[in-house]
């Protein structure tokens, strides 16, 4: 079989749909890793009025995670907590952790899906919010984590004059963290 013999899912067979999964799984998964990368990169150039890029700040996450010896998990979601910015500036945190979810642990994951209301203590009060709005979160057993990771691996890595790591040093940790089975009821290629 070199296709399905269907158009509409709902004709496909057991055989059908045991044919695709391995199909979409040689293809995608080798993959993933690049794609995030070119993701990364898409935020090189602009500063946006920082000193640095959005794509140098994640290498500075990732960067400060790692020597903090943190697991591998958070250092890889320290390099990819921004790594939305480009195609959903509103929810960055949400789809950033969507694309983390399967592969890494559940405070990562937390983590990285609050980042953005969190890191808001740092700046809300200023343009006239809350900057406690992340107290609603309180009762959370990852809301330390949050705070902590907002307060040494974000809100701190803006700095030019930082030794920061080449995203070349994190595809080993990257392609580990993606070659995981999902840790989600999947559906292959769907």
């Amino acid at each position: 079989m070199t296709t399905v013999g269907w158009t509409h899912m709902a004709e496909g067979t057991k055989e059908d749909y045991e044919y695709l999964g391995p199909e979409f799984e040689a293809h995608v998964r080798p993959t993933i890793v690049p794609n995030l990368v070119n993701l990364l990169k898409v935020m090189e150039g602009p500063k946006l009025g920082y000193q640095i890029d959005r794509y140098q700040h994640s290498l500075q996450s990732a960067t400060r995670a790692l020597r903090n010896d943190e697991t591998l998990d958070m250092v890889v979601g320290a390099l990819l907590h921004d790594v939305a910015d480009g195609f959903a500036p509103e929810n960055h945190s949400s789809a950033a952790a969507s694309i983390l979810e399967p592969y890494v642990d559940e405070r990562t994951h937390w983590v990285v899906r609050h980042h953005g209301l969190f890191q808001g203590y740092y700046y809300f009060h200023h343009l006239g919010g809350d900057r406690d709005a992340r107290d609603v979160y309180s009762d959370s057993p990852y809301y330390d984590d949050c705070v902590f990771f907002c307060a040494n691996y974000d809100a701190n890595c803006f700095d030019p004059s930082y030794d920061t790591m080449a995203v070349e040093e994190f595809i080993p940790m990257m392609e580990e963290i993606f070659a995981r089975s999902s840790r989600l009821p999947g559906v292959a290629g769907a």
